[in-house]
């Protein structure tokens, strides 16, 4: 009994490319046990391969399993990912912008890096400031200004 092609080709797969960690930075990394790969039928190019060949990646990733990565850093990525968890928590990738598995699952482990790096972007804290009386002058003037053109616009009354 032969196995189908599917599951052959996807062990195989695994076993070669999957087993390698995201490293984002010297300190932040996905390990290779925190992904899961699995290959499955694309809607994208490919012509008459398309009904054949499994080329979409669908790459999820423990969010829990990531080295290096601080709380806030956890919190932030939770709230970049929120609509692209499934229902164990898991961060869901997926490319079908190729027509070859192997460029589809490096495509889908770029994007977890570019998550990741927008995670660990500390956000600049936003410190409101007043207008100088310079500026608050200068709307007066303008709104005055503009009031009066009104003025001239409408109709002439009796006196």
């Amino acid at each position: 009994m032969r196995a189908r092609p599917d599951e052959h080709r996807e062990v195989l797969f695994y076993n070669g490319v999957v087993s390698e960690p995201i490293v984002v930075t010297e300190t932040v990394r996905v390990p290779a046990r925190a992904l899961t790969m699995r290959a499955a039928r694309s809607s994208g190019p490919g012509g008459q391969n398309v009904n054949k060949v499994a080329s979409k990646i669908d790459l999820r990733v423990d969010l829990g399993a990531i080295e290096g990565l601080s709380d806030r850093a956890r919190g932030r990525l939770r709230a970049l990912a929120v609509n692209r968890l499934d229902a164990e928590g898991r961060l869901v990738v997926t490319s079908q912008e190729s027509r070859d598995q192997a460029r589809n699952l490096e495509i889908a482990r770029e994007k977890v890096r570019r998550l990741l790096t927008a995670a660990l972007r500390e956000p600049r804290v936003r410190r409101s400031t007043r207008p100088s009386a310079g500026a608050k002058e200068r709307r007066l003037e303008g709104k005055k200004r503009r009031a009066s053109v009104k003025g001239w616009r409408a109709r002439p009354t009796a006196e």
